[in-house]
């Protein structure tokens, strides 16, 4: 069975669970899903050049990154992300609830994937979870991390 690593990155513990539970099961289609969480962008990228030092094993296949984050926001982890070359072609789909064409073209600009407003239904927000897992995590092709 095919496993892939999604990083989950949001400062607000409420929508780290949602998103968590909107996952549900933990493996489809014959992939197995590892969903990793990180509360902050600092711990998040700690975590990626750790991951990139001992090889690309504990790099994730997907990044779902929140745009509001105190500290280093996610226009600032897309930056280094993109300065990393072996960080790069990791998929960024932003996962936020800002739906200002300011956020969306910036986070656009600085290198995300997608971009996804959270629905404020539970229902709703589960669909897009697992729209996001199904065609990022699966479906999508990607070129090997160098």
């Amino acid at each position: 069975m095919t496993t892939r690593r999604i990083l989950l990155i949001d400062d607000n513990p409420h929508d780290l669970e949602l998103a968590l539970s909107a996952f549900g099961d933990a493996q489809a289609d014959g992939v197995e899903y590892a969903v990793d969480v990180a509360g902050s962008g600092q711990e998040a990228m700690e975590r990626m050049q750790q991951a990139l030092s001992g090889g690309q094993e504990g790099l994730p296949d997907l990044v779902l990154l929140d745009l509001k984050m105190p500290q280093m926001d996610g226009l600032a982890v897309l930056d280094a992300l993109q300065a990393e070359e072996g960080l790069r072609d990791i998929p960024v789909v932003m996962l936020t609830t800002s739906g200002e064409d300011r956020d969306i073209r910036a986070s656009y600009e600085h290198g995300a994937s997608a971009y996804v407003i959270k629905p404020m239904d539970f229902r709703q927000f589960r669909e897009a979870m697992h729209t996001i897992r199904a065609f990022w995590a699966t479906l999508n092709h990607r070129p090997r991390l160098r």
